[in-house]
């Protein structure tokens, strides 16, 4: 066996011993290296407690070298291939994870965040490139309508753009965000919790092989690996640090995509949060991410999306604007004359100057604009609205038709998009 295998076979070897993510075993990789750091455990030498309890029970239960030689097979009669940071495809975006630390972590699976030691891929796309321009989309499995429409859209969007839409491949918001990137023609990775060769929930296989024909199929464990509830949270890591910002649709005020977002953010990633109904339970962890984080940005869309992850200068989502209308241009002379005009009927130059506080010069100036624009037209009696106008409901009251009117003037409620009187 040459060295280059040894050394892989020790990484897989290392990932059964311990969970993926355990620091001790990743402190010994930086200074041993795998081959050496295997030797240790497997000799008792562990520096922890509690890994070498766990390398014995493991050791107990079969030999670490011949286990994952058996998974280098199993891997290889499946199709797919072992990727370890030796190797040209290697994500070294991961590498961030040596820096994460969870404020108050009580549980093991929130202090074991260490970078991956190797990764199971499915699918011929090199894994480094995938992950270079990529944003996860995650949230509930108990999506409403709502957020699946969200997801969708947002997995289409980013695909469109050339950019790998990353998620778990759970029910609900992370099955429509995968579907949303595959009807694009996008690339799509899934980061599992189990072995590559079977992927959970099972009610997904086909969505499942889709992805593996033309995005990747990832994962830490060797194949055939059961997904256990506390490997959930140990793969939540990958997706966070492995992306350059995560995106949370709809959360639960217990929910997994919450956890995700948390540790991208500790990691230095940008979290995102689309905004919910209120009233909604799939909505209370994403706005609780809302309040605890000010790092934490709201998004609507791609366009917002694409702002935060994207090029400085080059993604910037453009301003929401109503419709433009002719009279937005006017300067303030102009829009004077054109307020000042009577919803019904003409009035004359000098009056109309009067009514709007400017010169009679400057009112005949802007008047030839106002004609140019098709806001106003000439009569004989004077300048009046043009029709398309005079039918908006008037900006403020109606000037009384003589100055003894014995009833004051309606004020009428403002057309939409014009300030009130």
């Amino acid at each position: 066996m040459s060295a280059d295998d040894e050394r892989r076979l020790a990484r897989v070897a290392l990932t059964w011993l311990a969970e993926p993510g355990t620091r001790a075993v990743h402190r010994l990789v930086d200074r041993l290296g795998p081959v050496a750091t295997l030797d240790l455990l497997l000799d008792g030498g562990s520096p922890d407690s509690w890994l070498h309890s766990t390398v014995a029970a493991r050791t107990a239960a079969g030999d670490a070298r011949a286990v994952a030689a058996e998974a280098l097979e199993r891997a290889d009669r499946l199709g797919a291939r072992l990727v370890t940071p030796d190797d040209e495809e290697w994500p070294a975006r991961v590498a961030g994870l040596a820096t994460l630390q969870l404020p108050n972590a009580t549980r093991r699976v929130d202090g074991e965040t260490a970078p991956p030691l190797c990764f199971w891929v499915r699918g011929s796309w090199p894994l480094g490139e995938a992950l270079e321009r990529s944003v996860a989309v995650v949230g509930a499995r108990a999506a409403t309508g709502y957020g699946q429409h969200v997801a969708t859209e947002l997995g289409y969007g980013l695909a469109e753009r050339d950019w790998t839409v990353v998620s778990g491949g759970a029910f609900g918001i992370d099955a429509a965000a995968h579907r949303g990137a595959l009807n694009a023609g996008g690339p799509t990775v899934a980061v599992l919790a189990c072995g590559v060769d079977r992927p959970y929930p099972m009610g997904n296989t086909a969505l499942f092989d889709r992805i593996a024909d033309t995005g990747l199929l990832v994962s830490e464990w060797l194949p055939g690996a059961e997904p256990l509830r506390p490997r959930f949270l140990i793969r939540n890591r990958v997706i966070a640090g492995g992306t350059l910002g995560t995106v949370v649709v709809e959360a639960s005020a217990r929910s997994g995509a919450t956890q995700t977002a948390r540790r991208a953010i500790y990691t230095g990633r940008v979290a995102m949060v689309v905004p919910g109904p209120v009233t909604s339970a799939m909505s209370v962890g994403a706005h609780d991410l809302l309040r605890e984080f000010p790092k934490a940005r709201l998004v609507t869309g791609v366009a917002h999306v694409l702002e935060e992850v994207g090029r400085i200068g080059a993604d910037l989502a453009p301003v929401p604007r109503g419709p433009q209308r002719p009279a937005d241009d006017l300067d303030d002379d102009a829009q004077a004359l054109l307020e000042a005009l009577p919803r019904r009927g003409a009035i004359g130059v000098d009056g109309l100057a009067a009514r709007a506080g400017v010169g009679v010069r400057i009112a005949l100036r802007k008047l030839s604009l106002l004609e140019e624009l098709s806001l106003v037209v000439r009569r004989d009696d004077g300048y009046a609205l043009a029709p398309s106008r005079s039918r908006q409901t008037p900006t403020a009251p109606a000037p009384a038709a003589a100055a003894t009117a014995a009833a004051p003037p309606r004020v009428a409620r403002p057309a939409a998009g014009e300030p009130p009187p």
